[in-house]
């Protein structure tokens, strides 16, 4: 594995460059990308950040992050993928890096334990959010960040992190946090537009969620289920399904919480979140990955069967 200076010096000697985020963004991929893209251009280097799809509009406070598109508008010289564990996780763009990436420098800088060492030049340092390692690799660009690096670093600390309540939080972590805050990035605005404003109709999703939640393995496995019915009820999207995973996992007696959102008929992307079991461990069973405490996959077959599954892999990591 590279260090961050080898990073950093690979990335300063760049011309151009594509900024990648992970499908479905959440705060961290996206801080991550667009506080990067922001540092490089300040040292020369042409960039743009995409992403998949449609970027959530509770990011879009953030400066540039209307700016992100779906497909590139220019060859850049190299790929830099961002909190990403592995090239699958780029959705509908994975299929553009693959084809183009031995012909660039690619660089892959993330958090993830399950990080498979994909590109030519890899940062991989297991911490509360990506944005870490992003300051990291900023401040050994040389680059002094502006209020917008900071707002971008500060969105990726609090929500990765479980508004700094996940047990991977260090003094680190805050001390950056600080700098962010110091630097003019508003936590208030940022902590609210991310984590605790919701929609009347997500708010409506929450409720006929969380009373359906249904309890396994003497109610230490909690799964929650999304249908494309309940999404299209309330005419709301995928990302607005955030947060519903912790909500599970906050139960007192709960020590693996289970999120199923309904993808297709018969596919469903799972998120993991556990008090203390390695989740990570069992995401890898069905070939998935992230962190020893929050990760996920993706299974195929009829909800009842894909529950069958989960909780069955699931007992064979809990102390029951």
């Amino acid at each position: 594995m590279n260090t961050i200076e080898e990073i950093a010096r690979g990335l300063k000697n760049l011309k151009s460059a594509a900024v990648f985020t992970h499908m479905r963004p959440d705060g961290d991929t996206l801080g991550s990308a667009l506080a990067l893209s922001r540092a490089l251009s300040m040292l020369g280097v042409k960039t743009e950040v995409l992403n998949e799809g449609a970027i959530p509009e509770k990011f879009l406070f953030l400066a540039d992050a209307k700016n992100i598109v779906r497909t590139p508008s220019f060859d850049a010289e190299a790929f830099i993928l961002v909190d990403i564990s592995d090239p699958g996780r780029l959705g509908e763009l994975k299929e553009y890096y693959l084809r183009r990436a031995a012909k660039k420098k690619t660089f892959n800088v993330d958090h993830h334990i399950s990080n498979k060492r994909y590109a030519q030049y890899n940062y991989v340092r297991a911490c509360s959010s990506n944005c870490e390692n992003i300051a990291s690799l900023i401040s050994a660009l040389g680059v002094k960040p502006d209020e917008d690096i900071y707002a971008c670093l500060f969105m990726g600390l609090v929500t990765d992190s479980g508004s700094f309540s996940h047990d991977d939080v260090t003094g680190d972590t805050l001390r950056l946090a600080a700098r962010c805050i110091d630097g003019g990035a508003d936590p208030a605005k940022i902590s609210y537009e991310t984590v605790t404003k919701r929609s009347k109709a997500r708010a409506q999703l929450y409720a006929t969620v969380a009373s359906n939640v249904r309890y396994f393995l003497d109610d230490k496995l909690a799964v929650a289920l999304v249908t494309a019915e309940m999404l299209e009820r309330y005419g709301l999207k995928a990302d607005a399904t955030e947060g519903i995973v912790d909500f599970a996992r906050s139960i007192d007696v709960v020590e693996v919480s289970v999120c199923l959102l309904e993808v297709r008929h018969g596919q469903y992307q799972v998120s993991f979140r556990s008090k203390t079991a390695d989740v990570n461990e069992i995401a890898r069973v069905f070939g998935g990955g992230g962190h020893v405490r929050a990760s996920g996959c993706m299974l195929f077959g009829e909800a009842e069967e894909v529950i069958d599954r989960l909780r069955f892999t699931v007992s064979q990591y809990l102390d029951l």
